[in-house]
């Protein structure tokens, strides 16, 4: 491969640079109404009364939709949603269908207008009037009446619940703490917005900023009862999501506003409705406990969860890598789950393993130094090379190679195993490390290939670049299987009528979509080849399909160079102006990779097929290792620097994999340092209302970041032996920083995130 693993720059990087590239709101509609949603003043409760007439007065006011008038949607029914690809929510709550309230901020009810600014005026001005009801705003005052969950994501949520206990009452050194953190939002750069147009009555399209169009279109489809077919989500551009796009209910909003007005209707969520109404990750209280023999190897792990959620059943699945990391004999992680009247937690930024890694990777940092070993020894000591909860050998793992790369690039061994060893001026310095991991995943997708006789070349699918990178690395992808130069190559993603594509979360997009487009290249090649073959003015007359081999946009006769012929001439000959093929393919073993047709939806996983997933486990694995500096007198923190070692298969693109994984830290300082969404426990709405309050890093808070990569292909997750890049680097981040502040000051701090006030 000559293209793929090349640090290009991005293919869209000049439209986003001048202005040119489109986010949702910005597909303006001849004709657009504007929507401004009302929301609850309350957390829990229901809607006595809601009187519109005197807004409805109100200066270019065209409707007001609420409970009172709103279009009936189908109701919540999890087979069906399931069986239509509509069950995957951000939560279980269609929107105006009644008049009960379940957490601040919701909406209940939607002003149309000939502008946003008429819409917002007016819609401060409903009259509603509520019956309060007592709410749960506060996790520690509500765990008394948590639940025990049975299942996470379709796996057992209680995993060997009480069996820790003689083995860590018997360990020759123990440590057991508690470790908490707090709320945080998403806050992606552009906020969520939708624009809805009907064409007549059965016809919708959303211009909607979305992780995944097919999603969205589904779950429209469904609630509205609409043919799949008849909702087109168009997404070119999506800035940010980390999560928190795709799965919100808005969009049906939109469509009932646009439906109740008669024509387009664009909805902008402000920064203080994305605080409320898109999700955030649930604060954790977290109590690890390790044991281990007198030589330092684990003989248990215990991993306990305290959090909440609301209108779903998903809750921070903070356990997830102490299923996975270390090789100990028995391990034990637990969930309690509360519910608040908050809106509803969702996925974050490697859900799970961000708070979780924290955690477990402290607790990692507090037995090796009560067993006076090195943290990189001790971890190395402990490593595994299998999954300790299943026995099967991970596809492909080289975490050893990230400790050792990390400590000699870091330049580790300067770091004292005692605290407050090392300073600078006023300044107390720390060295702190920890583990990264997340799972690799891969679902099934599809890519069609066209070609055209002047040997230009399109990519589609209804993928979602949300600012990874997918245009630039599925052009050289493409560019690889056909021999073409990537400048030739136009890639066209974001739209639900494409060949269809997975979510653009779980890091999995890369994994995903290229072996598709690898298999549609491969099939197109196939077709030009039969015309060469079929035609006595080729040189490749009457050779045989794998007698045939590609470079330079030409089929070259394999051993013979001489003999070649152009696709721009053998599609000349033929009389053709353009040539495309569309493959599907899916994450199972061996020939089962792909599937070998033009075969373009994806189907069902024929279970006695995924024989790979059988036998090996798929994860990302990483090291982190940070360099803080302590003021003594004021207790503020800053990473000096920053050195990350990343266990990712296959890199596609060395710039935009380093720019994901430098994002990741940046997002993981944020964690460490300063983000943390406060609740009001009188009345269960949020305080922090914006960026200017909700702190994340800016310039003088990011050090430099040195990012290295192993880079060796996973030869059993696909062809192309990538896993997913966009999670792992915010995992393991706050528990480096914290273990150095540690290091720095001799101090620990088990709570999230690291102010001055809990150093001083």
């Amino acid at each position: 491969m000559s293209e793929t693993g090349k640090p290009i720059s991005r293919i869209d990087g000049h439209l986003k640079v001048t202005g040119k590239a489109m986010y949702s709101a910005e597909f303006n509609q001849p004709n657009m109404a504007y929507a401004f949603p009302v929301r609850a003043t309350i957390a829990k409760g229901r809607i006595t009364s809601l009187d519109d007439t005197a807004i409805k007065k109100e200066p270019g006011v065209i409707s007001v939709v609420s409970y009172k008038n709103a279009l009936k949607l189908k109701p919540l029914d999890m087979p069906a949603q399931a069986k239509a690809g509509a069950a995957f929510l951000g939560e279980n709550l269609p929107p105006l269908q009644d008049n009960t309230v379940h957490y601040p901020g919701q909406f209940i009810a939607v002003v149309v207008a000939e502008s946003y600014e008429q819409a917002r005026a007016a819609a401060y001005k409903l009259k509603v009037h509520y019956a309060a009801e007592k709410a749960a705003t506060d996790l520690k005052t509500e765990l008394p009446n948590s639940k025990k969950p049975t299942k996470l994501m379709g796996e057992e949520a209680q995993v060997n619940g009480g069996k820790t206990a003689t083995p860590l009452a018997t360990s020759a050194h123990r440590v057991d703490n508690t470790y908490s953190t707090p709320v945080e939002h998403h806050h992606p750069m552009e906020p969520h917005a939708t624009v809805a147009v009907w064409e007549g009555t059965d016809k919708l399209t959303l211009y909607d900023a979305t992780q995944g169009v097919g999603l969205t279109g589904a779950i429209a489809a469904y609630f509205l009862g609409l043919p799949q077919e008849n909702v087109r989500v168009i997404a070119p551009f999506v800035g940010g999501g980390f999560g928190s796009k795709g799965l919100w209910l808005h969009t049906l909003l939109v469509a009932m506003a646009a439906k109740a007005a008669g024509r387009p209707v664009k909805l902008a969520l402000t920064r203080q409705m994305m605080q409320t109404n898109v999700g955030h990750r649930a604060a954790t209280i977290q109590r690890v406990a390790l044991g281990t023999d007198t030589a330092g190897t684990l003989k248990a792990i215990r991993h306990h969860t305290d959090t909440y959620n609301n209108l779903t059943e998903f809750f921070e699945p903070s356990g997830k890598q102490s299923l996975v990391l270390y090789k100990a004999p028995v391990r034990e992680v637990t969930y309690n789950v509360a519910k608040l009247n908050r809106g509803t937690p969702t996925f974050m930024r490697a859900p799970g393993e961000t708070p979780g890694t924290f955690a477990l990777e402290c607790a990692m940092d507090e037995m090796a130094y009560q067993l006076k070993m090195d943290p990189v020894a001790f971890r190395i000591a402990n490593h595994t090379t299998q999954d300790p909860m299943k026995g099967h050998d991970f596809s492909s793992e080289f975490l050893v190679d990230c400790y050792r790369i990390g400590a000699e690039k870091f330049g580790w061994s300067a770091r004292s195993m005692e605290p407050r060893q090392k300073r600078n001026g006023n300044y107390l310095v720390g060295y702190g490390m920890a583990t990264a991991t997340y799972p690799g995943g891969r679902s099934a997708a599809s890519v069609k290939v066209s070609m055209t006789a002047k040997g230009d070349v399109t990519v589609m699918t209804a993928s979602i670049d949300i600012g990874t990178g997918t245009y630039t690395v599925l052009a050289q992808t493409a560019a690889d299987a056909l021999g073409v130069p990537v400048n030739r190559i136009q890639v066209k993603i974001g739209d639900s009528s494409l060949p269809a594509a997975p979510l653009a979360g779980g890091s999995q997009t890369t994994a995903s979509i290229h072996p598709a487009a690898m298999e549609a290249c491969a099939l197109l090649r196939k077709e030009l080849a039969t015309l060469a073959i079929a035609d006595s003015s080729s040189k490749l007359h009457g050779r045989k399909p794998d007698e045939i081999g590609y470079a330079d946009g030409k089929l070259v006769l394999i051993g013979d160079d001489k003999k070649t012929d152009s696709y721009a001439d053998i599609m000349s000959r033929a009389r053709r102006v353009e040539v495309e093929a569309c493959a599907t393919t899916l994450p199972v073993s061996g020939a089962g990779l792909t599937v070998p047709s033009a075969l373009c939806t994806p189907r069902e996983i024929p279970a006695e097929q995924n024989s790979d997933s059988k036998h090996y486990a798929f994860h990302s694995f990483g090291a982190q290792f940070a360099e803080v500096w302590v003021d003594e007198d004021l207790g503020t923190i800053r990473v000096e620097r920053f050195t990350s070692v990343q266990d990712v298969g296959r890199i596609m693109n060395e710039k935009t994999a380093r720019s994901q994984i430098i994002g990741g830290v940046i997002f993981g300082i944020g964690a460490a340092l300063m983000e943390a969404t406060e609740y009001d426990k009188r009345w269960g709405s949020p305080v922090v209302r914006t960026l200017a309050d909700y702190h994340v890093p800016v310039n003088l808070d990011v050090p430099p970041i040195d990012v290295h990569f192993i880079g060796k292909a996973d030869p059993h997750i696909s062809p192309i032996g990538a896993r997913g890049i966009g999670e792992i680097g915010i995992t393991g981040v706050a528990a480096a920083i914290a273990n150095a502040v540690f290091n720095a000051t001799g101090k620990r701090v088990r709570d999230l995130p690291l102010t001055p006030d809990k150093l001083v």
